[in-house]
């Protein structure tokens, strides 16, 4: 399994927003391409739109140099390391579009970066193969649960799949919910987990409102938060706060 280059977005050294580390100092890796298209997608992944890789010339300073895409490994792994001297770090995050379109390239990263290091991959939790295929690489996994009513499409059997292998590790899930998240597919995504992983962390992210997708009242989080706690140990709300304080 062998990755020289890749098309990247940015790598840059901030806080983590969303899940289980929030506010934990992460170095960020975000990769091109997603198989999914989620309503409420508010990343321009799209494969080929990025001539140049944005990369953080000190760690949180938020001025960027460009780099030519795609990125070597060594070059990649080069500004990684760069950032990670610069600012105590909990963890490399691979993001996205999805990363695990990019797992060659993740693995061939893991052998050039601190080895101390944890890798943390935020995953829309559908591609069970390239999972496998860079498990031992992965200290960390956030996944997506994704709902049809964000996707337009049904992927209860990916994510059966992809949760038996995930809850090996250090695991999260995330759940947005939105206005017209329905209470069958919610009542639905509750049970997997249960049935599956019922130790991991359930979040639920209420949706930050773009593309006309609106915000899911308060009253009715608290209702969902409830029925999940129901059937899972650990039921935490926890909206995107880096898009609260001006972080990246």
């Amino acid at each position: 399994m062998e990755s020289d280059s890749e098309n990247i977005i940015e790598i840059f050294s901030s806080i983590q927003g969303e899940g289980k580390y929030v506010g934990c100092r992460q170095v960020f890796v975000r990769f091109e391409g997603c198989n999914l298209h989620c309503a409420y997608c508010d990343t321009e992944h799209d494969v080929g739109a990025h001539p140049t890789c944005r990369v953080e010339t000190a760690a949180g300073s938020r001025v960027f140099h460009q780099l030519e895409n795609p990125v070597s490994v060594d070059d990649a792994a080069a500004q990684i390391q760069a950032l990670l001297v610069e600012a105590p770090t909990q963890a490399v995050s691979f993001t996205g579009g999805e990363p695990l379109l990019h797992a060659p390239f993740i693995h061939a990263l893991h052998e050039k970066v601190d080895a101390l290091m944890p890798f943390l991959l935020e995953t829309n939790g559908t591609l069970s193969e390239p999972l496998a295929a860079v498990l031992d690489d992965i200290d960390i996994i956030s996944m997506d649960l994704k709902l049809p009513s964000a996707t337009g499409e049904t992927q209860w059997d990916a994510h059966r799949r992809f949760l038996t292998l995930a809850r090996q590790k250090d695991l999260y899930v995330k759940l947005v919910i939105a206005e017209d998240t329905k209470d069958e597919e919610f009542i639905q995504a509750v049970s997997l987990l249960e049935s599956v992983a019922p130790d991991a962390l359930l979040v639920l992210q209420p949706v930050t409102p773009c593309g006309g997708v609106k915000a899911c009242p308060p009253e009715r989080v608290l209702a969902m938060q409830a029925e999940a706690m129901r059937h899972l140990h650990d039921v935490r709300v926890i909206p995107q706060t880096h898009k609260f304080i001006g972080q990246l």
